[in-house]
């Protein structure tokens, strides 16, 4: 392959203005394929899960899928966009191994869902709108798997494997109109877009939008033009990109390497580009086709989709909240800044920290252990928050304990570990662990006593009254206790039994 020497991020941006168009596929979450009755359901054996009409064999006819339909209608509505009153589908016409039927089932020139937009916010609270051409209803591909080479592409295997359990799964593919105006920042704009569009897939419940496992998946358009032109300049297509930071990387490169292709006096080819995780690089794939290479025709065999508009009104009635108005009411609702609301947002901790003042914690306390100990674990195990082994209401039965006073933080703290662990739920875990805070009256008396004639000199400065040097005595006590005492307790009986006021 041939290696580009990038130009600096800075030196792309003084020279040129990027346009970028965003194509995200999101896989349904839907129990049946788009267009016949196999399942969906993931970890079957190759090959499992088909059957005559998403193998494309002569004879079979496809029938849609209603909630396919019904969720590509959902998105529409919530991407502010127009509802088609008519559409179809149409036959995108290409050979590839992993498509049996040798044309993909999509819509072409009438989509059921156009002309909407999408706000998204950026990390300094600024306001984005990105305009949307088009949600369109299509199906999925198989997969390719390439053995032999030492990248796992085609290029350099030895043979390929096909499984056509994932052909005809229901995708919704989701375009934006060309993405100007955003200069220097258009990277960060597009992963905000993404990560918005994820959340809102997931609030409207069409697809869990998992990005790692493929659900959800963007394809990165991005072309330079000189400052101050209007014609755009030809674009590359970065296929495939499955992650937030991915997506951001790859404008960024591919901003960077226009801009030397074009500094130099080359020209951009407009083709596929593969991004690499590993360095955050792309390399070409092939030269990219135009639509009319598609030989795009009305498919034969299904009949238009005219969704009903009272039927469109009962779905716009239904929708939920919108991730950003319900960010900006939880974010009321908790007191907390734009920038701590962006955080948690980034954490993935939104609904966990909900989940968690669902069960019965205070705001205040669900954000500290979810953004505090539990993050900080979650970070060391190389995990999202979601993943770790403990549900909002194991944490929010660990605020309680501290609230009542049965735990201070160091055991809630041990006590986040054993249920990590697999040792119970909190209360197991306290039981197990002999963590309860010592509250017995006598027991901490008797331990204070022993702190305070064990340092006469320090007692005598707290008599004296320096009373900050009751902390060392607090020390000893809690030392004593194993951590099991109430530090706040401890100081007050120890200013009691030294006769000073705190």
């Amino acid at each position: 392959m041939t290696v580009t020497e990038l130009v600096s991020y800075e030196d792309a941006l003084a020279s040129y203005d990027p346009v970028m168009g965003l194509e995200v596929h999101v896989e349904l979450g839907t129990k049946t394929k788009m267009f016949c009755g196999c399942s969906t359901e993931l970890g079957a054996e190759p090959n499992s899960q088909t059957c005559p009409t998403c193998l494309g064999l002569p004879g079979s006819l496809p029938v849609v899928n209603a909630i396919g339909v019904e969720s590509a209608v959902k998105i529409g509505l919530a991407l502010h966009c127009e509802i088609a009153e008519w559409c179809r589908f149409a036959r995108k016409n290409y050979f590839y191994p992993d498509m049996p039927k040798n044309f993909q089932t999509s819509q072409y020139d009438e989509p059921i869902a156009f002309n909407g937009y999408l706000d998204v916010q950026l990390e300094d609270g600024e306001v984005f709108r990105v305009e949307i051409e088009r949600a369109h209803m299509e199906e999925d591909t198989g997969k390719s798997t390439h053995v032999g080479g030492a990248t796992g592409r085609i290029h350099g295997a030895s043979h390929s494997l096909l499984d056509y359990n994932r052909a005809g799964i229901p995708l919704i593919e989701i375009v934006t109109k060309p993405i100007e105006g955003a200069g220097e920042r258009a990277p960060e704009v597009a992963k905000a877009y993404v990560a918005e569009l994820r959340e809102l897939i997931k609030a409207l419940g069409v697809s869990e939008a998992r990005m790692e496992q493929g659900q959800m998946r963007c394809d990165v358009n991005l072309s330079l033009r000189p400052n101050g032109t209007e014609k755009f300049g030809t674009r590359s297509e970065t296929k495939n990109v499955n992650s937030l930071r991915s997506v951001e990387r790859a404008a960024r490169f591919e901003i960077q390497r226009h801009a030397a292709v074009l500094s130099s006096g080359g020209t951009i080819v407009q083709e596929t580009r593969h991004f690499h995780e590993e360095d955050g690089s792309t390399t070409a794939g092939r030269i990219k086709d135009n639509a009319e290479d598609y030989r795009y025709f009305p498919e034969p065999d299904l009949v238009p989709v005219a969704p009903a508009r009272e039927w469109v009104e009962e779905l716009r009635k239904g929708l939920p909240e919108l991730p950003r108005v319900r960010r900006n009411r939880l974010r009321e609702d908790w007191g907390v800044s734009e920038h701590d609301m962006q955080s948690i947002l980034n954490a993935g901790a939104v609904d966990l920290i909900v989940a968690t003042i669902d069960a019965g914690a205070d705001a205040a306390s669900a954000r500290k252990w979810w953004m505090g100990e539990l993050a900080r674990r979650a970070n060391e195990a190389g995990t999202d928050l979601a993943a770790l082994e403990i549900t909002p209401e194991q944490v929010a039965r660990v605020c309680a304990l501290v609230a009542e006073g049965s735990l201070n933080d160091k055991l809630a703290r041990q006590v986040i570990e054993g249920v990590l662990a697999g040792e119970g739920d909190p209360d197991a875990v306290v039981a197990g662990r002999g963590l309860a805070v010592v509250s017995d009256e006598g027991a901490l008396g008797t331990a204070v006593d022993e702190a305070i004639a064990a340092n006469a000199g320090i007692a005598d400065k707290i008599r004296s009254g320096k009373v900050a040097a009751a902390g060392a005595l607090v020390g000893a006590v809690m030392k004593a206790t194993r951590g099991q005492a109430d530090a706040a307790r401890v100081r007050e009986l120890i200013l009691e039994k030294l006769g000073v006021e705190g």
